[in-house]
């Protein structure tokens, strides 16, 4: 009986750790979409190590705003839209949801240019063909097919190939003295590159499409488990604790897996003399290491490359998508939930398709899909500073959020994070 006893708790206990993963860990493996491995990659085949400690240092920043936004979704049973149009004017409400769409639909065309140029490498199709088959193929089932029953799920699991970059990082010679001190103390360098690249993957890591999609996914959350009665949501401390465990374990391993990147394309790319990243098949080059005992090395290393590029872009696309038709939706009150069908939420699949079609166009005029990832993440630098602002003030607000608002560690990571987000924009801009 006491063996027995001892499963049956262990497995309980294994339940209910798995039972934390929700939003956050959804988030965290879209936050390492193509965007944010291109922006890694070439991190560290540019600058080697010399922007490792940023992983480190985004940490806590990155689980604070990510813990607000949902902490946000959580109290006030709304997305931010809804908070920012109850308690905001007009043109503010405007801005805001205007950034996110437009970052966001100029981050789902990069996606999709990465996810067709990444299979190119296996199979010789043409560009094109393959950009509109993956925006059918993630349209259909986006529409068609339950995200969080089925379709999250699924891809939950291709997300297991960035295990080739820890794998990668940890069995080749590393200066280990050297990765260490570079990854607790900091290095700046004045120049345009330097700044440009560290906005890139400021932005790339804290991203305003995370912003939106956190919180609404919490109240959806709520919804299904019966937690929003007469449209006010009934939170007690215990439901914001473990939202807390479900987001820390999230942005810990998006944050490992950054480091891992950053760390293999500095070994890897940088030592050997690439420090420019411009085709899916350089930046596949980093894993060859990984299967460089095994024949075909190179066709291997691109095969994982691939596999993760796809994977991750099939999930991150429809992140990026809900998330502006989130917010759009809630600008004109329209029903908004992946878990509606398409008859009952017709504005809201709407906007996902245009989205989605409108970052498709983007692939046809003639800019480079992996450096449109790169382009991408920076644009995303510079618009969730104003956006991070907006979240400080609602998340420190008596009025908004009553007994839940932010406290003094909350508020000072939160005003820390605009800060320096603010500070790598203008000194960027300055460099240029």
């Amino acid at each position: 009986m006491s063996v027995k006893h001892n499963i049956r708790s262990a497995t309980r206990k294994i339940k209910e750790f798995f039972g934390l993963f929700g939003p956050g860990i959804t988030t965290g493996a879209a936050d390492d979409d193509p965007s944010g491995i291109a922006t890694y990659s070439q991190t560290g085949a540019q600058f080697g190590y010399g922007q490792l400690w940023t992983a480190l240092y985004m940490l806590p920043f990155m689980t604070a705003v990510q813990e607000a936004c949902a902490r946000i979704g959580m109290v006030t049973g709304k997305g931010l839209t809804a908070v920012i149009k109850d308690h905001y004017n007009k043109k503010v409400l405007y801005a805001s949801v205007g950034l996110v769409v437009i970052a966001n639909t100029i981050n789902i065309g990069a996606d999709i240019g990465a996810m067709a140029a990444a299979a190119q490498l296996l199979i010789p199709v043409h560009f094109v063909v393959l950009t509109v088959s993956f925006t059918i193929l993630i349209l259909l089932l986006e529409i068609f097919m339950s995200y969080r029953g089925v379709y999250s799920k699924v891809l939950k699991w291709l997300a297991l190939s960035l295990l080739a970059y820890p794998l990668t990082a940890f069995i080749i010679d590393q200066p280990w003295a050297e990765v260490l001190k570079a990854s607790v103390v900091p290095h700046f360098e004045f120049s345009f590159s330097f700044l440009f690249i560290i906005t890139g993957v400021f932005g790339t890591t804290i991203t305003p499409y995370m912003f939106f999609w956190q919180a609404s996914q919490e109240v959806e959350e709520e919804k299904e488990k019966g937690l929003i009665r007469d449209g006010k949501p009934r939170i007690r401390w215990a439901h914001i604790h473990a939202m807390r465990k479900d987001n820390n374990i999230g942005m810990i391993i998006s944050e490992f897996t950054t480091w891992c990147i950053i760390l293999v394309g500095g070994t890897v790319l940088h030592k050997s003399g690439v420090t420019d990243i411009g085709t899916a098949a350089d930046a596949a080059r980093a894993l060859e290491p990984l299967v460089n005992s095994f024949p075909n090395s190179g066709l291997l290393s691109k095969m994982i490359f691939a596999i993760g590029i796809i994977g991750l872009g099939m999930l991150a696309v429809p992140v990026l998508s809900g998330s502006a038709s989130y917010a759009v939706s809630e600008v004109f009150n329209w029903d908004a939930s992946l878990g509606l069908k398409f008859k009952k939420a017709k504005g809201f699949y709407m906007v996902i398709i245009l989205s989605t079609l409108i970052g498709l166009a983007m692939n046809f005029i003639g800019i480079d899909p992996v450096k449109a990832l790169v382009y991408t993440a920076v644009l995303n630098g510079v618009a969730a500073v104003p956006l991070l602002f907006l979240i400080v003030r609602i998340s420190t607000s008596e009025q908004i959020m009553g007994d839940f608002k932010s406290g003094w560690l909350s508020k000072g990571l939160l005003w820390a994070t605009f800060i320096v987000m603010a500070a790598a924009s203008i000194a960027m801009f300055a460099a240029f």
